[in-house]
């Protein structure tokens, strides 16, 4: 987690600089006018995780400066949620009463909801027993959150391993289940943002769709109504449990998930290979009109972008300006950007993420 340096006077000069970048670096491609999607000034991260300090009788929150990569004390945390800085003294208190949960405890882990859920994890370089279960459980009842523990090979769930998340998109409430230790998009607010986004730019696609690294269903709960059929893809087991779930809690029943890589969906849609995990899905039976990708860091690999030319629509969801600037240089040759925006999901920290539309030319 990067270190953001919350300054809410600053809040609009920051974002400004950001868009002036995107600008400056994409303007090779012709773009329209760039949508730019604000942050809550602070409170906006949904998830933290800080190592733990034991001075004599005291214990204390720690983070390290990214550029000396040295550690220093915090109280609160301006970066995340209310829920976040409402738990982490009461917490830290109700740890240092206790040495069971105390003793060789070196990080914590909050993973909180818009709705005040809360799931925290607990880490130690320990064995966890009996009496630091008995602990926790009471530590779980007096502040009404979740509890897991950690150490090496062992994983202790006293209640659940996940919050239930609920984002609004276009005035309809979306419920998640996010799942610990597992990718969620950290700014729920912004998050909003990029959904309502992608379903607008979606509005008159119809057919049907295909998603790359759908992950829980984040995007795909919200535009599996827009088109006939969806067809998603996702390589963790983890986040395609939670996709199964969220479709069910969202009443989504138009949605696969193939639990293929982008590189093996390509392979499948060439013909190179035959997939035993797609045996219960006929490829040739869909009509796609859309694809969306939002890949990791390392943006689209040669085949997948090669891919994603073949459709008519192409929705790109990036963390990564600099990869998707690359791989725009390669689709921009069959497609034009009719849309391109930029939501400020790290406020105050040089991460920008962004989502471009383009159709065939």
């Amino acid at each position: 987690m990067s270190l953001a340096v919350v300054q809410p006077e600053r809040y609009e000069e920051q974002l400004t600089e950001k868009v002036s970048q995107v600008y400056a670096e994409f303007e090779a491609f012709d773009i329209p006018e760039l949508e730019v999607f604000r942050s809550q000034p602070e409170h906006y991260r949904m998830r933290a995780e800080f190592r733990i300090w034991h001075e004599g009788e005291h214990s204390f929150y720690r983070m390290f400066d990214p550029e000396t990569r040295q550690p220093f004390s915090v109280q609160d945390f301006p970066a995340g949620s209310r829920r976040i800085n409402e738990l982490m003294q009461p917490l830290m208190q109700q740890i240092e009463q206790n040495d069971h949960l105390r003793k060789r405890l070196f990080q914590i882990e909050f993973l909180t909801t818009q709705t005040g859920e809360a799931l925290v994890s607990l880490l130690y370089h320990r064995q966890l027993d009996d009496a630091w279960q008995e602990a926790a459980t009471a530590l779980q009842e007096t502040l009404d959150i979740s509890i897991i523990g950690r150490a090496r090979k062992q994983k202790i769930v006293l209640r659940r391993d996940h919050v239930t998340e609920e984002l609004t998109v276009n005035n309809q409430p979306f419920r998640y289940q996010q799942v610990e230790n597992s990718f969620t998009q950290p700014n729920a607010g912004v998050n909003e943002h990029m959904l309502s986004w992608a379903s607008d730019v979606c509005q008159s696609a119809g057919q049907d769709l295909v998603e790359l690294y759908c992950g829980n269903g984040n995007f795909t709960c919200v535009l599996a109504k827009q088109f006939d059929r969806v067809l998603a893809t996702e390589i963790s087991k983890t986040s395609v449990h939670s996709a199964h779930e969220n479709f069910r809690m969202n009443g989504v029943e138009n949605v696969a998930i193939a639990r293929l890589s982008s590189e093996e969906f390509t392979q499948a849609m060439n013909a190179e290979r035959e997939f035993h995990r797609l045996k219960d899905i006929d490829l040739e039976s869909y009509n796609f009109s859309t694809i969306l990708v939002d890949p990791p860091r390392a943006g689209l690999d040669k085949g997948t972008e090669a891919l994603v030319q073949r459709f008519e629509k192409i929705v790109y969801i990036s963390c990564n300006p600099e990869t998707l600037k690359e791989n725009l240089e390669t689709i921009n040759q069959t497609h034009k950007v009719e849309r391109i925006a930029l939501f400020d999901q790290f406020p105050y920290t040089h991460h920008r993420e962004m989502g471009v539309f383009l159709t065939r030319r």
